[in-house]
C-alpha cells in the first residue's frame, strides 16, 4: 500500500510499456519532446475533453474523473468514463482514446485497466470491461478486465515504481519503433545503443556531410 506522496501519474504505465527509458527520461529526468505523433494525440484528446458531461440514451458520459488508487500507487484523469444503467444503478465503463491503432501487445490495455482498477479502489465496486478508441483507424476494441490483464497491470505499477525510486535511466537500445519517437533527439539510441564508438559516429556524420 502507497502513501500520498508515492502516488505516481497512470500515463506512465504506458510510457513504461513502450520504453523504460522514454519512461525515465519522462518520470526521472523531468523531460519532454513532442513530434506529429504527440502533436496529433493533443489535438485528439483536447476535442475529447471539450465536454465535461453528455446524455445520451441510457449513457451518461463524464470527462476528466479524478482517479487514484493506494493499492496501486497510481493517480490521474479519465479521458472518457461511461456510466452504462443498468436497472436502478450507473455502471462505470472507461473509454481510453489514442490517436493511433490498435497495437498487438497490452501496452494500451494497461492503461485502461488501471484507470478501472483505480475507480474500483474509490468506488468500492467492480468494472468487468471498458473500451479502446483508435483515431486512425476510427474503430472502438472492447477490453475485458480478466485476471491475466489485472496481474499484468498490477506487476507494471510495481515496475514503475521500482524504476523511479532507483532513480536510474536505462541505457538506450535501437529498435525501428525510435525512429517514429518523439524522444529520439533526447535519447540518441543510434549513437548510444549500437555497438559502435561515439567518436566512430561522430566521424559518419562529419563525412555524410561533406558528400553532400
Amino acid at each position: 500500500m502507497y502513501c500520498e506522496d508515492d502516488l505516481l501519474h497512470i500515463r506512465g504505465l504506458y510510457q513504461l510499456s513502450y520504453c523504460k527509458r522514454r519512461c525515465a527520461l519522462l518520470f526521472i529526468e523531468q523531460q519532454w519532446s513532442d513530434n506529429f505523433f504527440t502533436a496529433r494525440g493533443i489535438v485528439m484528446h483536447d476535442k475529447v475533453h471539450t465536454e465535461k458531461i453528455e446524455r445520451k440514451k441510457g449513457v451518461v458520459i463524464e470527462r476528466d474523473i479524478y482517479l487514484k488508487s493506494y493499492e496501486l500507487g497510481l493517480i490521474g484523469k479519465s479521458d472518457v468514463m461511461e456510466f452504462h444503467k443498468s436497472g436502478s444503478k450507473l455502471i462505470p465503463f472507461p473509454v481510453e482514446y489514442k490517436s493511433g491503432k490498435a497495437k498487438a501487445d497490452n501496452t494500451d490495455k494497461v492503461q485502461l485497466c488501471a484507470q478501472a482498477m483505480c475507480l474500483e479502489e474509490m468506488m468500492n465496486i467492480t468494472i468487468e470491461s471498458g473500451a479502446m478508441f483508435y483515431g486512425k483507424t476510427r474503430n472502438r476494441l472492447n477490453v475485458e478486465f480478466d485476471k491475466s490483464l489485472r496481474d499484468e497491470t498490477s506487476g507494471a505499477a510495481r515496475e514503475f515504481h521500482t524504476l523511479v525510486n532507483i532513480g536510474e535511466t536505462p541505457k538506450p537500445e535501437y529498435l525501428k519503433k525510435c525512429d517514429n519517437c518523439s524522444f529520439k533527439e533526447l535519447c540518441l539510441p543510434e549513437m548510444f545503443g549500437r555497438q559502435k564508438s561515439v567518436k566512430k559516429y561522430l566521424k559518419e556524420i562529419i563525412n555524410n556531410e561533406e558528400t553532400v
